[in-house]
Order: C-alpha cells, then sequence, then structure tokens
C-alpha cells in the first residue's frame, strides 16, 4: 500500500482517498505533501485533534472504535445470559477497540477473546478455530478485509451455521443474515467524503477542514435470524431498532 501511495503521488494526483484505518496510517506515514482525505473508523490513530487535524490529512470517521462498548451493550441487552464474546478483528486495523471492549465487559458480566484476521484469506481457518473455541457471541469489528465481498455474507452464514449470535458497526452484515448492528450510516460517510474532497479540489487546504465525524446511527435487528438462533429479542429493544428484518 505505501508503493501505490507513492506511484500516486509521482502521477501527480490532485487528491488521495483512503478507505479503513490501516490504510489511512500507511498512507499519512507515505504522503507528506499531496492532499489526503481519509475514511478511518478511529481517527485519533491519525489526528490529536478533530477540528484542526493539521498537515496535509483530513476526512471522516465513523467513530465505530469509539462506539464498541455500545455495541457490547446492546448484546448484553438483548442476550442477557452471554458471558463469552469473541471479538474478530484486524488487531493492525483497530489497535485499541479491544482495549475499549475489554474495559467494558467486567461490568456486563462478560469476558473477552480475540480473534485475528490480517487477510482475506485468513478468515474461514480462523472461524473455524473460533467454532472449536465455542463463544457465546461474535462482535466484529468491520475493517476492510471483513467488509469487502464475499466476507459481509460468509461471516452471517458462519454464524447461523455455529448458533452464534454476531454484533456489527454497519447495516449490510445484518441485511445478509447478522443478527444485529449498530453504527453510522455509510450512505452519510460517503457523501461526507465526497464533500471534503470536493472542497480539496476547489482550493481549500486539508489542514482548514476539521475532520469530520458521523452523526446519524442506526440499530438495524434481524429477527429472521434471532428465530433461526432460538432467541427472543427484548420487545422494548425491538422497539428502539430503527429497522427490524422480519
Amino acid at each position: 500500500m505505501a508503493g501505490l501511495a507513492t506511484d500516486l503521488m509521482q502521477v501527480p494526483v490532485d487528491v488521495i482517498f483512503t478507505m479503513g484505518t490501516r490504510a489511512a496510517r500507511i498512507a499519512a506515514q507515505t504522503v507528506k505533501t499531496t492532499p489526503l482525505v481519509v475514511y478511518s473508523c478511529d481517527p485519533f490513530l491519525h489526528v490529536k485533534n478533530l477540528a484542526r487535524p493539521g498537515g496535509n490529512l483530513t476526512g471522516v470517521t465513523c467513530m465505530t472504535t469509539e462506539m464498541m462498548p455500545k455495541r457490547l451493550e446492546l448484546l448484553h441487552e438483548a442476550i442477557p445470559t452471554i458471558s463469552r464474546v469473541m471479538f474478530l478483528h484486524d488487531p493492525e486495523a483497530a489497535p485499541n477497540a479491544f482495549n475499549l471492549t475489554q474495559e467494558v465487559a467486567p461490568r456486563l458480566g462478560m469476558t473477552m477473546q480475540a480473534a485475528h484476521v490480517t487477510a482475506a484469506e485468513e478468515l474461514l481457518p480462523e472461524l473455524a478455530i473460533i467454532a472449536k473455541e465455542q463463544p457465546e457471541a461474535l462482535l466484529v469489528y468491520p475493517d476492510v478485509v471483513l467488509s469487502s465481498a464475499p466476507r459481509p455474507q460468509q461471516l452471517p452464514d458462519f454464524a447461523i451455521k455455529a448458533k452464534l449470535p454476531t454484533v456489527h458497526a454497519f447495516r449490510f452484515y445484518v441485511d445478509a443474515g447478522g443478527l444485529m448492528s449498530y453504527g453510522a450510516t455509510t450512505s452519510e460517510i460517503y457523501t461526507t467524503a465526497a464533500e471534503q474532497v470536493a472542497k480539496i479540489l476547489s482550493g481549500a487546504r486539508p489542514s482548514e477542514l476539521p475532520l469530520r465525524q458521523a452523526t446519524r446511527f442506526e440499530l438495524v435487528i434481524n429477527n429472521r435470524t434471532a428465530k433461526a438462533l432460538g432467541l427472543t429479542i427484548p420487545p422494548a429493544l425491538l422497539e428502539r431498532a430503527d429497522e427490524v428484518i422480519e
């Protein structure tokens, strides 16, 4: 990825857009003059101040890392008996996310384990290991590897077969059969990123553009999947959902 960023600088291009926290980090380390617009789930890995990012970087964050504890709380609300949760992620993409869930887990009566996937070909072997570990739920961090086709379909297919409730950051996993998601709306994220690019192409400096945060979040529950897993989601939680898939 660093080599690809270097190639783009030599073309040269006017703006580089990156998707994902790991891509943003690598590009920021490589690209020092070309404007960077990043879509990151953990912006504080790149800047210390969202309002004044400084340098040549700006963009948008879906706030996924900060909201991982909230997803664990929603899992506890949906299935209060769950005590062992597997956290599936790319540790290079989300170094802070697992620590945040570990901090809140004891209060919810849960213990956390981590499963690592750093490349697409690692997912299916890792899922086989998870099946042997037999956790009671799966919390998925949506890095680029796990968000790219066909992984969003492979994860729910595996989870339903393994009778494993899953919690996600984005609804496309739930549309594919995951149990529940809570997070930013992707349409807002991409629109905001495009607006940042347009401002730079119109002459703005990245250092002058705040790194913007998502403002719209949605809770989506797949009740069809819940029934397939033999679960009854509390009516109060279903009422709070922005959408329930029946």
